[in-house]
């Protein structure tokens, strides 16, 4: 009978740990699906380097057409102007208030909309004469500027992108962008284009992909070299820390970007692959 209850001890023991492995098996399998997946790394190649103005400090650019709209920013120097083609300055400019920072842009039916640093205040333009028909409020820093079809799309230098009502500037949704290691920061200088965003991390050479769906990271593009690349002899951050990439626009006739930086010598226009 000891015998028995032995063999019978036994087999549900053993029953137990197959039933444990195998409830260990399932769970490391569930992890592996549930892992977030790392943002998939494009490749780029240049197409064409153009001069840019070493005293403009780049904070949104965005093609009008044949134009190029152009945000710059510092206190006291910060105008909205428009760069024909070769990227020389055309028509008037308009010269902020010695009291705003000039931040990211966009054009939205046939209004500019431009962002100020740490002023809440965003002014909206007519896109053709670039006068100033209104202000509207914003009750974070502005950095980025972008849109879809019906939103206009704000970064605030955190981790969070907001959509926001093209005609009272109210918040309508706001998406946490992460990646494989956690939300991202910094996130600066955007651009949408067929359904993605396009990102530049402030102080990193870096453009990300976000699927606004989800706020996943889901590609990133490395411009370590893009200024040895077109040419540059210096890197412009050793004259100043803040001299830093910043500025994406999509060129949609083309199927080209022109990535720029804050007092950079050059807007280099890409083609990723």
């Amino acid at each position: 009978m000891r015998l028995f209850i032995k063999h019978i001890s036994f087999y549900f023991l053993l029953l137990a740990l197959i039933a444990c492995n195998n409830t260990i098996s399932s769970s490391e399998q569930n992890e592996g699906q549930d892992a977030i997946k790392a943002p998939t790394t494009l490749q780029y190649e240049i197409v064409k380097v153009y001069p840019h103005d070493t005293s403009a400090y780049t904070q949104g650019i965005e093609w009008q057409g044949n134009v190029l709209l152009e945000s710059t920013g510092n206190y006291g120097k910060s105008i909205l102007h428009k760069l024909d083609s070769s990227m020389r300055p055309q028509g008037n400019k308009v010269k902020l208030d010695k009291e705003f920072f000039g931040e990211g842009i966009t054009l939205f039916n046939n209004k500019i909309y431009q962002l100020t640093w740490k002023e809440h205040k965003v002014f909206v333009y007519n896109a053709t004469t670039l006068n100033k028909e209104k202000e509207l409020y914003w009750p974070y820093e502005g950095w980025g500027l972008t849109h879809n079809d019906s939103s206009l799309i704000v970064s605030t230098g955190g981790s969070d992108i907001y959509l926001v009502d093209p005609i009272t500037f109210s918040i309508k949704k706001t998406i946490g962008v992460f990646n494989n290691y956690g939300y991202v920061s910094d996130i600066n200088e955007l651009e949408f284009v067929n359904g993605l965003l396009y990102a530049n991390i402030y102080g990193q050479k870096e453009v990300i992909v976000i699927d606004m769906n989800s706020g996943q990271v889901v590609k990133n593009i490395n411009f370590s070299n893009l200024l040895a690349q077109a040419g540059v002899k210096y890197d412009p951050a050793s004259i100043d820390p803040g001299y830093v990439l910043n500025g994406i626009a999509y060129q949609k006739k083309s199927n080209t970007f022109f990535i720029g930086g804050k007092c950079w010598p050059v807007l280099v226009q890409i083609r990723i692959k």
